[in-house]
């Protein structure tokens, strides 16, 4: 009778077990992703690409959202209250915009500005001037992007007024254009140039050495993830980030 009683117990014991690791397994395997919302500017596209697949590695359980766009437009986003728990920006104005809403900005690279054209340079521009030669059409970014200011001051520096066909909400969309044959030239960074391989020809004006953009990331105030967007931060910082963003052209902060 003992015997009997002693082998229910275990029996139960066990099955007891099975019920709880059952159990914890299913919590896992329900528990949702951390999601972490980074918004960064639209020259950070392939880079910071690369970066959120090697964090989401490196930390199981957080899924790392990409929202990219012109500086200006995403710092109007997050003060319209978009979920941006990280902004990484193309230059110190627009991380300034968001003032006390910023949490401790560090500067992580740098760019410089380019001319790009269609493969070959058909039009044959060597220089800021060229662009206003007659039958060229050329876009910039809006002033009020990164880039676009960058311009603004190339221009007043070399007292050279581009007379552009358009003016862009990103350095992608001005990059677009000339790849697509909307346009004959435009002024994207070094880094955008790069990335578009033998889809452009590149001309470099010594005036683009005189401007450089200074790119800044920080948490943003109030986000509910700041520990893991911390961490992403120092995942940018890192030298494996580094290594990521100077393969990509961006110079050393």
């Amino acid at each position: 009778m003992k015997k009997l009683f002693a082998l229910a117990i275990v029996a139960a014991a066990l099955l007891l077990a099975g019920c709880s690791s059952t159990d914890d397994a299913a919590s896992t395997e329900s528990a949702p992703p951390t999601t972490l919302n980074v918004y960064a500017a639209a020259s950070l596209k392939k880079t910071f690409t690369t970066i959120a697949a090697d964090f989401e590695k490196a930390h199981q359980g957080v899924k790392v959202t990409l929202s990219f766009d012109g500086s200006s437009t995403l710092v109007n986003q997050i003060k319209q209250g978009a979920p941006a728990d990280v902004f990484a920006s193309a230059d110190q104005k627009n991380m300034a915009k968001l003032g006390d809403k910023a949490n401790d900005p560090k500067v992580f690279a740098t760019n410089t500005l380019v001319i790009v054209t269609a493969p070959g340079n058909p039009k044959g521009i060597h220089s800021i001037g060229d662009l206003n030669k007659v039958g060229v059409t050329t876009v910039v970014c809006q002033s009020a992007q990164p880039c676009g200011n960058a311009t603004d001051t190339v221009e007043k520096n070399t007292g050279i007024t581009i007379r552009a066909a358009s003016q862009e909400q990103s350095v992608t969309a001005v990059l677009t254009k000339v790849t697509s044959g909307q346009a004959d030239a435009g002024l994207v960074y070094v880094t955008d140039a790069k990335g578009a391989g033998n889809k452009v020809a590149t001309v470099v004006d010594p005036a683009f050495a005189k401007v450089v953009n200074t790119y800044p990331i920080a948490v943003t105030q109030g986000s509910a993830n700041d520990g893991v967007g911390k961490e992403f931060v120092d995942a940018v910082l890192s030298p494996a980030g580094q290594k990521v963003l100077q393969d990509a052209g961006f110079g050393k902060p």
